[in-house]
């Protein structure tokens, strides 16, 4: 009955829909008229989003699908001689990998707005403090800098399809005290990291026509029923 929007990505799009999370929020922004599906899959990076897409979305009600997002590369953006190293994807593949994702969506998904986001910024003292393995270098298995180079593709990918983008990896950096305030352990985002991710879906939804003042409301709403004739706005 109700379209859908589908949230694709790694741990960072998982975890949306925790509490503050910006997929939670998305859920009750659009609550009247959209289904939020949760496609979120912790350590992925786009060579295994590859694999999976298949499953992902099924062939049966691409149709109805409105908005896809894509958030991946901060898995791939992992160094590949750092303990990490088995989630790394070179450069030029993760640029091959999301061209064939987005045009992949772009059959499954015919009617849909998709939404490329860049990996964030990484704090590399955050990942030494909270490893999420054994460190047995000691050093941070990502960089703020390959984060950025990984970002940069996923721009030139977005643009090569004409596809919204988000450009998180410089939107985070610009805020104050980035590092504290929306990473909670040097990548994953912290309430404040995933309004900025929430703020800004939004906009570039509205931006491509999709809003809760265009999208109608599933089920009439209580300001559009009667009190002297309730049933009357369900004959409509």
């Amino acid at each position: 009955m109700r379209p859908k929007m589908y949230l694709f990505g790694d741990s960072i799009t998982e975890e949306s829909f925790s509490n503050g999370g910006w997929g939670a929020s998305l859920a009750s922004c659009f609550s009247r008229s959209v289904d939020v599906v949760l496609r979120g899959y912790s350590g992925y990076n786009t060579r295994w989003a590859l694999k999976v897409a298949d499953k992902v979305f099924p062939a049966e009600g691409g149709a109805t699908v409105l908005a896809v997002t894509v958030f991946f590369g901060a898995n791939d953006a992992s160094l590949p001689d750092r303990y990490s190293a088995f989630q790394h994807v070179p450069l030029p593949e993760y640029k091959q990998n999301l061209h064939a994702i987005v045009s992949f969506l772009k059959q499954r998904c015919p009617n849909a707005v998709i939404l490329l986001i860049t990996p964030p910024p990484v704090d590399e003292e955050g990942r030494l403090r909270d490893p999420y393995m054994d460190n047995a270098m000691g050093l941070p298995e990502r960089t703020n800098e390959a984060a950025g180079a990984y970002a940069k593709e996923c721009i030139s990918v977005a643009q090569a399809y004409g596809c919204p983008v988000i450009d998180l990896w410089t939107k985070i950096q610009q805020l104050p005290d980035w590092q504290n305030s929306c990473l909670r352990d040097g990548l994953h985002l912290t309430e404040s990291g995933s309004r900025v991710v929430f703020e800004e879906v939004v906009m570039k939804l509205k931006e491509r026509g999709l809003s809760l003042e265009t999208l109608p409301a599933d089920l009439p709403l209580l300001a559009d029923i009667d009190p002297n004739d309730p049933l009357k706005a369900f004959h409509n």
